[in-house]
């Protein structure tokens, strides 16, 4: 269908904002019950121990203390925490809501108080009394694989959880086939997503009803229900899960975590309402984590620049047990090995092992960060081996835009792409060649500048339902109500990427009505039909799809009743701005007296069902296929070791854009994330397994002041896989900045004979490497 775009590709103020910035938004915390209980959790101080005894006497004689739980009270009522991920010969170790014999990370959840307030809870807690035999502690990724290492869970026999190859092509003949070999060792740190508001649960249980409801600070609302259910034995029908506003998810409550099921179950016991809201200390031990990969890359290629292969042998540590989607995590690495560039054979050998840390799991990229950083560090190393410019050699390399769609060694299939393009212009815009001038004067002066470019490709839209654990579709609902007014139901769940803002510009346009009119409702799954949810920058190349397809649906459903009230036929009506047009008389009906019509149900059709709504359940055929450049420009500081980013150009091909606001908002962020991984954030363990990060004093979240000025702009390949055009922009910033600014410090000391630096690049390190 044709429509006026009013809304649609223009800078619309978020319509979120303004209960947002007035503290008039409901957080999981803000929601208040009467006779609310509070539940604090007592968590092990030790990362391998068995546990022979806990006395919790004391603490259920605490005042204000109502119960207090163990994993003896919850063995066999409560689930183990699920794992969807699926690998062959995938180990999967039980892991109970709380502890039961054995705990196997600092953080681990032992038992669980119940009392009037918080604090009681809390001051209850450190009476239990706990009986820990400790044991030996693994805490090296690739240690832990070794046959000499402590096994964590004995009836897995090692530590090995997986072990995975992807990759097609004579990767054997490529390497006999090159001129030289270029081989990195690469770490990708261990990382904390850091949400601003921590995770919390706040469960009601009403016994005649036999319904339980759950607020939770989640992604996936529904997939979260199903597992609950499934986890406390109830039929799913009675279980309501209630997401309020969400104060960042960056992929860590793309979860299901025991204390969600937990809380379910407390509530049905004790009758009352029971609420837990995590700490920040909690939030670092025990929401999970993202990256820790360590790895070789190797590339072969001719001494022309031509890439020939590329191998990748990781070990890819995944923490103690299984999250939701912790073992599917590095996979995502082997599909996205390829880059942008075309590499005949392609090969990953990776082993999934578990140590004795909090586990692993989707943080913000999930996997295509780690293959974008190694593949863009491997060719500025390939560049510096050849004594290449960096750029040269990713245009000689590059898959061009006549090629698509184009199927990579790693056996997907990008939809569409130009490359070539956005570097263009982000080269225009950094005027690189006077850049690249500009740096040889500061090296002859004495200064330490560096350029760094990334030219990167993601998989998005997640995805086809045969490539996902849960589904990959997601629906819509779209009612024009009597009145006029638009009522949307999405399946996905926002938690700011704006799309109540952007799904009504797009329901504005197509309908032709004020886009204020349209209410956007998601994140409750007793008034929301199923849906997937919010993650791998899906909400809109998947959920406004589904919108797309429902309304059309609204529209054509409404232009049969108003050419029966027209008294023509429908194929002689035209819809535009809002109005049937009639034809050879041009009466019009506009779009609410149809609706009014609809509902009122007077005159209609014989075969017409009353009132005006339509569901659609959208299911892509491929993933989408983001890309960009960005470039960064540093200065370093040769007494000190700090860097100055001078400038940072990215520019970004997301396909269509619905709200270019929305889309910068979106870059600006994820470059922030990107830029802390290169530059400052890591969480440490100790050979203990003790979490050294373990508060925002000690995990260094870049401030304000540490993030550069960002100078944005984009390029546009639609995509063909959806009816928007659109790619998803959510994680772009993030994979695209971490290289690029890597690339640039590394850059600034090549001529110091420094080829790589693993991350974070602090001062120190570098400081010892210009002052070595």
């Amino acid at each position: 269908m044709s429509f006026l775009a009013k809304y649609m590709g223009q800078r619309v103020k978020r319509t979120e904002d303004p209960r947002l910035i007035q503290g008039i938004g409901h957080y999981v915390d803000d929601i208040k019950l009467a006779d609310t209980l509070h539940v604090v959790i007592l968590r092990s101080q030790y990362a391998h121990a068995r546990i022979n005894s806990i006395d919790t006497s004391a603490a259920k004689a605490a005042p204000g203390v109502v119960a207090v739980y163990t994993g003896e009270d919850v063995a066999g009522k409560v689930g183990n925490v699920p794992c969807a991920g699926a690998l062959p010969g995938l180990k999967v170790p039980k892991m109970p809501v709380l502890a039961q014999g054995k705990v196997f990370f600092v953080g681990h959840p032992v038992a669980a108080v119940v009392a009037t307030d918080k604090y009681k809870a809390r001051d209850a807690a450190d009476l239990i009394e706990v009986d820990y035999d400790p044991l030996d502690v693994v805490s090296d990724g690739e240690a832990a694989a070794k046959p000499d290492s402590p096994v964590i869970h004995e009836d897995l026999g090692d530590n090995i959880a997986f072990q995975h190859s992807a990759g097609s092509g004579d990767v054997d003949a490529a390497f006999a086939a090159a001129d030289r070999i270029v081989t990195q060792r690469l770490n990708h740190q261990r990382l904390a997503p850091i949400s601003i508001e921590p995770r919390g649960v706040l469960a009601q249980y009403f016994r005649g009803e036999e319904q339980l409801n759950l607020w939770s600070s989640t992604q996936i609302p529904h997939l979260l229900r199903t597992q609950v259910a499934i986890m406390l034995g109830m039929a799913e029908n009675k279980l309501r899960v209630i997401t309020p506003e969400v104060g960042g998810g960056f992929g860590c409550k793309l979860n299901v975590y025991a204390e969600e099921a937990l809380l379910g179950w407390i509530a049905m016991k004790v009758g009352k309402p029971v609420k837990w809201i995590e700490g920040r200390r909690e939030n670092l031990q025990c929401t999970i984590h993202g990256r820790s990969q360590v790895g070789t890359v190797e590339v072969a290629v001719k001494n022309d620049g031509t890439l020939l292969g590329l191998k990748y042998n990781v070990t890819a540590d995944l923490g103690a047990y299984h999250q939701l989607l912790t073992p599917a995590i590095p996979t995502l690495t082997g599909l996205m090995l390829a880059g942008c560039y075309k590499i005949p054979a392609i090969q990953m050998n990776c082993t999934g092992v578990f140590t004795n840390k909090m586990a692993t799991d989707a943080y913000r990229g999930a996997g295509r960060p780690e293959a974008t950083y190694l593949v863009e560090r491997i060719m500025d190393r390939v560049a510096q081996e050849l004594n290449m410019d960096p750029i040269e050699l990713r245009q000689k390399n590059f898959i061009q835009a006549n090629e698509f769609p184009y199927t990579t060694a790693c056996g997907v299939t990008y939809d569409s792409g130009d490359y070539e393009a956005a570097l263009a212009k982000a080269m225009e815009l950094v005027d690189y060649k006077k850049l690249r001038e500009e740096q040889s004067a500061a090296r002859a002066a004495g200064r330490v500048m560096g350029i760094g470019v990334s030219t990167y490709v993601e998989i998005c839209g997640m995805g086809p339902s045969g490539a996902m654990p849960a589904g990959g579709w997601e629906s819509a609902t779209v009612r024009v109500e009597p009145t006029g007014k638009v009522t949307v139901l999405t399946g996905i769940s926002p938690h700011g990427q704006g799309e109540e803002t952007s799904f009504a510009q797009i329901v504005g346009d197509m309908l032709g009505i004020d886009m204020n009119d349209v209410l956007v409702i998601h994140g409750d799954t007793s008034i929301v039909q199923y849906g997937i949810g919010t993650f791998g920058s899906r909400g809109l190349a998947v959920g406004g799809a589904a919108l797309v397809c429902a309304t059309e649906k609204v529209v054509k459903k409404a232009k049969a009743l108003a050419a029966h009230l027209l008294g023509t036929g429908a194929d002689s009506l035209s819809f535009e701005n809002g109005k049937f047009v009639g034809a050879p008389d041009d009466r019009t009906l506009t779009i609410q007296e149809v609706a009014l019509a609809a509902h009122t149900a007077a005159s209609i059709p014989e075969d017409f069902e009353p009132g005006l709504s339509a569901q659609h359940f959208f299911e892509p055929k491929n993933f989408t296929y983001p890309s960009g450049t960005h470039i960064c420009v540093v200065e370093l500081d040769k007494d000190t070791g700090d860097i100055d980013i001078k400038r940072y150009v990215a520019v970004d091909d997301c396909g269509n854009q619905i709200n270019p606001l929305i889309v910068q908002g979106q870059v600006h962020g994820g470059i922030a994330q990107g830029l802390a991984q290169a530059l400052y954030e890591e969480v440490v363990y100790d050979e203990n397994g003790q979490l050294i990060t373990g508060e925002l004093m000690d995990y260094a979240v870049p401030k304000a002041f540490q993030v550069p000025h960002y100078e944005l702009d984009h390029a546009v390949t639609p995509t063909p896989v959806n009816p928007l055009g659109a790619k998803g922009v959510g994680e772009a910033g993030t994979i695209g900045s971490t290289p690029s600014i890597a690339n640039a410090v590394l850059d600034a000391l090549a001529p110091f004979g420094v080829q790589h630096i693993d991350l974070p690049l602090r001062p120190e390190k570098l400081w010892r490497a210009m002052n070595s």
